[in-house]
This record gives C-alpha cells, structure tokens and sequence, in this order.
C-alpha cells in the first residue's frame, strides 16, 4: 500500500528512496533529477547502476562514436551515453546513439525519443553482459530501433562487432543478413555507409 501511494503522490525519488521503487517502478519524471553518486539509467522502471568501465570500452565507445561522427549523412547525429526514452520507465543510455534529429533542439534535448532513434550501441564490459546480450536489444527492439550493434571483446583484444536488424514481422532483433559479424572491417550501409578499421578503435 505504500508504494502504491508513493506512485499515486508522484513521489519524488532522492538519495533516500531509490533503492525502494514504487510497485509499478518510477517513471522517468520521478527521476530525472536524482541525483546518485554514480551513473544510472532506467531499465523496468529501476534505477540500474552503470558499472565502473576500463580502457578498453571507452577507448572503442569513443573511436566509434568519432568514426561514426566523420562519416554522418543527414538527418543522423551521434552521441555518447545519451539517454533514450523508450517508454514512461525506460530511459537507457547507449554507450553510442545515432538519432535523426529533425524535429528536436539538440542543444537542450534531455532524452532522445525511441522514435527518432535509429542505432543503439552497447560495448559490452564484464558487469554488463546480461544487459547488453539480452535485456537492452529486447527493450530497443520492442521500441522499434531498427538497428542494434554489440561489441565484444574478442580473444585477440580487438572488437568484433555483431551487427542486429529488427525484423518487421517478429519485432525483435535478427542477425544482420550480409555480414552478421564484424573482424578486422566493419563494413555497413546502414543506417548509413560505413567504414570501420576495428583495429585502429584501440591503437595508442
């Protein structure tokens, strides 16, 4: 019963409370102006800590939101661990998001609009696996973000890619029919051409 009236009050999350959500989670304006000593996104209406990252993820997060920056085409911008807005209770943040930004002020946007999102990216690190393998492309497809990419970590240190359509008829995410899996070159056309020397995301 008190979650339930924290949620019909439209209870405020704080420092205080955030561990205990009402019975149908927070919203996103309950939260979006917590602020936690931590980074955290919105996932199933909890508030989910985002694990410490090391060189290796923030090194390829921030070569692949540069190499996709240089080879833009319009409408499409891109940026780093920019929240999305899926729905009322949830708001993840990609590690790279590439939106049409038609339509929004991209100077003092919040969230960026599912709708308006066209590929989610997820470096996958050792705290994030469950996320970004199966929860994130699950709420992304279900959005309807047409394109999903997942970088591991491969045996060698050099990214691989997996690269996700969303299929129309299933609505979830399908391995991508040309090239399903990136090494060495990632190498698409959509949402726009591109090409990626995986290598050269963590050379020094």
């Amino acid at each position: 019963m008190a979650a339930e009236a924290r949620q019909q009050q439209g209870e405020q999350a704080t420092p205080d409370n955030w561990l205990y959500p009402p019975e149908d989670g927070w919203t996103y304006d309950q939260v979006k102006e917590l602020v936690l000593p931590f980074d955290w996104e919105l996932l199933g209406g909890k508030i989910v800590v985002r694990g410490a990252t090391k060189w290796w993820h923030n090194r390829v997060r921030d070569e692949l939101y540069f190499r996709l920056r240089s080879s833009l085409r319009e409408p499409f911008t891109v940026n780093c661990e920019q929240a999305v807005a899926l729905d009322d209770r949830n708001v993840p943040k990609p590690d790279v998001v590439v939106f049409d930004k038609r339509g929004l002020d991209i100077h003092t946007v919040d969230c960026i609009p599912g709708e308006k999102t066209a590929l989610a990216i997820e470096v996958v690190s050792p705290g994030s696996r469950l996320e970004d393998r199966f929860l994130k492309p699950a709420l992304y497809a279900e959005a309807g973000i047409a394109h999903y990419w997942r970088v591991e970590r491969g045996e060698d240190d050099l990214p691989v890619v997996h690269e996700f359509w969303r299929h129309h008829e299933s609505g979830v995410y399908a391995p991508s029919p040309d090239r399903p899996t990136h090494t060495g070159t990632l190498k698409t056309d959509v949402p726009f051409p591109v090409v990626i020397d995986l290598r050269g995301l963590i050379e020094v």
